[in-house]
């Protein structure tokens, strides 16, 4: 549950307690018309969306250039060369922030995995050296935060935190920047300063006139990532982010994975787990995505869009519970009026002439992430309507110093997810399916809709996703982490990947929704998480 407010409500983000998995861009900052929350692929399933019938889907081709036999022969002749080469680990470069403590380097891996003797581009690569005894070490422990377009390069400055002192002595703590994202080989698809242009709208029932809006910027958008990128864009994908992880493990000179995956994350693991079972070790799928080949992307995205209203719904009755403190009304019909009453004075006159309706709508979308973030966003309606927008302000508006980084995690996004699975191509089922679908969960679903709309005008080949599945025997133990009210990936994600991965033992936070609850504040979940980690001993 979210914590209770200290006296006066803080109204600034606090100092993270852990590493910050997702979402990307950072929590509670706008990105692409209020979409901020959406940059990280943060999906699951729930039951109830069986009437969201699809009436035109596009078919994608079989196959592909990236799920043939000669994609895995390319990922074993590059990978082997990464294990020839290794890394070299050096000071890193100003632009990633990161101390002296931290080392980083590159690895080589194909552009297109079918043509290993092709085009090659370099990921980066961050590493904080296992503190304990040379006794103690058990290898490098790879983590991979979201996104798609996140990135994990601050990752090893977790190893100065006390939830991750003794992992961080077993092992070499490592992060990455995904295909595409920082400074591995970075996609775009529009111009930073326009993507983070505001005040922008987020009406939950969108006018004709309105969708037609949205409509010709998705269309626009993805010609954007088309002629900035060009064919290349469709190597972006999934299963090639899976392949990457394989050659980085190389490259560490690993036999084996250990690798910690949170939201997107879980995706590519499974699919890793899927393709490479031989090389896995260790893995933990914190907050799993809904492997279900059916549900990759489109239906997890209308499930997402459900399962927000319920967290919607918890923020509101908490916020009701402590109206002493913040005066935002006793029930939560009461703070939903406070809410709509802050919208619409946004909408005449935007906060500080940045912050209007959709990054209102972007900053609140965050509070359905972390459970510490209610106080924050409580305090800043409070406080805007007692006059004072500077909180609101603070919380919500645009850093046009992050917005080449939140552009390019958008790109990323948008080009992984609409490359991996069909996408329906027809206007009239996204209308029919979310109009349907607004009517009961209307918090999230259109702006779902707008995040996503640029596939429906994708210019580059669909995949058909791979059935993520393993048989007994065929891994060892894997740990799943999951939040049972957890809206980014909902619950049922959990299970449908435990059903589908023998051996797999599940780990739930009981009435929770935080998103990404591995490394947190829950000391039993920490506990599961270190003696799987440490000694492979799994509760079951």
């Amino acid at each position: 549950m979210a914590p209770t407010p200290p006296d006066g409500a803080l109204l600034r983000e606090p100092p993270l307690t852990k590493i910050p998995f997702v979402p990307w861009p950072p929590p509670g900052r706008p990105a692409h018309e209020g979409n901020a929350m959406r940059t990280a692929a943060k999906y699951g399933a729930v039951a109830g969306l069986g009437s969201l019938l699809l009436t035109s889907v596009a078919v994608a081709p079989a196959g592909g250039t990236t799920t043939t036999d000669a994609a895995a022969h390319g990922t074993a002749v590059a990978a082997g060369r990464a294990a020839a080469a290794g890394i070299d680990f050096g000071r890193c470069p100003a632009a990633e922030k990161l101390p002296d403590t931290v080392r980083c380097g590159t690895v080589e891996v194909p552009l297109d995995y079918a043509d290993p003797s092709g085009r090659r581009i370099e990921l980066t690569v961050s590493r904080v050296r296992a503190t304990g005894k040379k006794s103690q070490r058990q290898g490098a422990f790879v983590y991979n935060p979201g996104g798609p377009g996140a990135s994990s390069m601050s990752f090893p400055l977790a190893a100065g935190l006390p939830e991750w002192k003794r992992i961080a002595e077993a092992y070499d703590i490592v992060g990455y920047a995904p295909r595409g994202v920082g400074r591995s080989a970075p996609l775009s698809c529009q111009e930073p300063e326009d993507f983070l242009k505001a005040p922008t709208q987020a009406p939950t029932h969108p006018s004709l006139a309105y969708k037609k809006e949205r409509i010709a910027q998705a269309q626009a958008y993805a010609k954007g990532c088309a002629e900035k990128t060009g064919t290349a864009l469709r190597h972006y994908t999934s299963l090639n982010n899976a392949r990457d992880l394989d050659v980085l493990r190389a490259a560490l000179g690993e036999k084996k994975l250990t690798f910690m995956g949170a939201s997107y994350g879980t995706y590519f693991g499974a699919l890793y787990a899927t393709m490479f079972p031989s090389h896995v070790r260790r893995m933990v799928f914190d907050s799993a995505v809904d492997p279900d080949p059916e549900q990759i992307w489109y239906r997890n995205n209308l499930d997402q869009s459900e399962a927000f209203e319920s967290r919607w719904a918890d923020f509101r009755a908490w916020v009701a519970k402590h109206d002493t403190t913040y005066g935002l009304g006793a029930t939560p019909e009461d703070v939903s009026r406070s809410y709509e009453k802050v919208r619409a004075r946004l909408e005449r006159e935007p906060a500080g002439g940045t912050v209007g309706p959709g990054q209102l709508h972007a900053a609140f979308l965050g509070a359905g992430y972390y459970d510490d973030y209610w106080p924050l966003r409580a305090g800043a309606l409070s406080e805007y309507l007692k006059g004072n927008p500077e909180p609101l302000i603070e919380q919500a508006a645009p850093e046009p110093a992050a917005a080449k980084a939140s552009e390019n995690g958008n790109a990323v996004y948008t080009a992984v997810e609409c490359n991996d699975a069909p996408w329906p191509e027809d206007w009239l089922t996204w209308d029919l399916d979310n109009s349907l679908l607004a009517k009961r969960a209307p918090f999230e679903t259109w702006d779902n809709v707008w995040m996503n709309l640029p596939c429906a005008f994708w210019q580059e080949p669909r995949q058909q996703p791979l059935d993520v599945r393993a048989e007994p025997g065929q891994l060892p133990p894997t740990l799943i982490l999951a939040a049972e009210r957890d809206a980014a990936t909902p619950y049922t994600g959990a299970l449908e990947l435990q059903r589908r991965l023998a051996g797999s033992v599940l780990v739930t936070e009981e009435d929770a929704g935080t998103h990404g609850i591995g490394g947190g504040s829950n000391t039993c979940v920490n506990k599961h998480l270190e003696d799987y980690l440490l000694r492979g001993e799994t509760p079951v």
